[in-house]
């Protein structure tokens, strides 16, 4: 009706900011297994302030870093802001002054100032905490106090919120977008930090078009940078059209180079009109490259070019097979399983290689929303997926693999998951079987409060 006022789902429910930053030791229900002992780091978005933009996305929020630290049986949790500069800007003046994908909304006082937010994911390499979202450098995190330490100045530039580490040499392989001078631009960068966190290579290139790439895939020898349609624009911009918008005409490539080559080798595969968030994992075999991504007919989250909404879209786990022979430059594609997911995690020791199992967070309701009710474990060779559902309105995060030790065998380990109890309104730290997450949790630790929707998180182990 006229004169209701209507509610940014993005600050409602679990998605709404917790805004005081706390420590509680949490009552332990189960038994926290014996070998798991470390930190589940998890970051989300969590304004400080109520957003300028009546359009507040949730991709544009103050990042917020969530630990549970689990020792001897244990479980505590601490959260801390991330304080970026426009963090303390914000804070300074006592109101948001920057206005996430709208520039032309931000005050005044925003106007070339640094407007991060690393609120995206959250890595350890090298001895460092790194706190990541896609338009900035990193920023480093004291691990156990989460006190804020700043940018990492060695990246000289924007740095994807999803590096690789190779298992083998402890290199950490990344990349930025829209690196460019001008906002907006189809200039790519290709990045290595080498085992000690030192950057030993930054190589700039140009994509087909100008697109928010969220995620990439790294194999043993190769690197592939998804370009799919959903386009940045400065001009449609400016005119107070979407800055990031769906325009599936422009097709979807896939930018395949070996790692140790120089960038003008790119070699630029095709397919359909579609949207990847994230990859499971990909590897080499028999002269092609394998990668297992979590595929969207179109792009979530985001209108379409003319500032009308987007469709609902689901992802599912597809697979796409790159010929490297020269054969042919099409992406060949099939489906892997049929349930709605997102998140997809698996045993990172193997990463960049073969591999059988994963997980994800899934949503049997069919609804089309990240709102995720499901935790599954897929067996990629045998093709069975196992699944634990939550009840009652209950969501679960991204869940968090965690090897039973450092020689166990593939799979053998732990999953922690952070799950929001709807009609408590608060959340839980679980512990899963990895193998047998159909058998639901082994301990979970009750966290007084609510912890927000948020992206991803990572386990250190110590």
């Amino acid at each position: 009706m006229d004169g209701d006022v209507r509610i940014n789902p993005y600050l409602a429910g679990n998605f709404a900011p917790v805004r005081s930053e706390d420590d509680h030791e949490l009552t332990v229900i189960g038994e926290i297994p014996k070998g798991l002992r470390g930190t589940l780091y998890r970051t989300g978005p969590n304004p400080q302030f109520e957003p300028r933009d009546a359009n507040y996305h949730w991709f544009t929020g103050d990042g917020m870093i969530h630990a549970f630290v689990v020792e001897d049986g244990k479980v505590t949790y601490r959260n801390r802001y991330v304080r970026t500069p426009k963090f303390e800007l914000e804070r300074e003046h006592g109101r948001s002054l920057f206005a996430g994908f709208n520039p032309m909304a931000s005050d005044p006082l925003a106007m070339g100032k640094d407007g991060g937010v690393a609120n995206t994911n959250i890595v350890h390499h090298a001895g460092r905490l790194l706190a990541l979202e896609e338009g900035h450098m990193p920023f480093e995190m004291e691990p156990k106090t989460l006190r804020s330490l700043g940018y990492v100045e060695d990246y000289r530039g924007r740095v994807t919120a999803h590096p690789k580490v190779d298992p083998k040499t402890g290199e950490m392989v990344w990349f930025g977008y829209s690196v460019g001078e001008v906002p907006l631009n189809a200039t790519l960068s290709y990045g290595v930090s080498d085992k000690t966190g030192k950057v030993v290579r930054r190589s700039d290139f140009e994509a087909p078009y100008s697109a928010m790439l969220h995620d990439f895939m790294v194999t043993e020898n190769y690197v592939l940078f998804p370009v799919m349609p959903l386009t940045g624009s400065l001009e449609r911009a400016m005119k107070g059209l979407p800055a990031y918008a769906w325009e599936p005409e422009k097709g979807t490539y896939v930018g395949v180079m070996r790692r140790d080559a120089d960038v003008s080798t790119i070699r630029w595969f095709n397919t359909s009109a579609c949207y990847v968030f994230h990859p499971m994992n990909a590897y080499e075999a028999d002269g092609k490259i394998i990668a297992d991504v979590f595929r969207y007919d179109s792009a979530p989250l985001f209108p379409l070019a003319d500032g009308s909404r987007g469709e609902k879209s689901a992802a599912r786990l597809a697979r796409w097979t790159f010929d490297l022979s020269g054969a042919t430059d099409a992406i060949h594609e099939e489906a892997i399983d049929d349930l709605d997911g997102e998140f997809p995690r698996f045993d990172e020791r193997l990463a960049g290689g073969a591999y059988r199992h994963g997980w994800f967070a899934g949503d049997t309701t069919r609804s089309g929303s990240v709102k995720l009710n499901a935790i599954a474990h897929i067996d990629l060779k045998t093709g069975k997926r196992s699944v634990y559902e939550l009840n009652g309105g209950d969501l679960t995060s991204e869940p968090v693999f965690t090897p039973a030790s450092e020689t166990a065998s593939e799979g053998e380990g732990w999953l922690t998951a952070v799950i929001w109890r709807a009609a408590e309104n608060r959340s839980d730290f679980v512990v899963f079987d990895a193998r047998h997450v159909e058998a639901g949790p082994i301990a979970v630790a009750q966290v007084p409060r609510r912890v927000p929707f948020g992206f991803h998180g990572n386990w250190v182990a110590g």
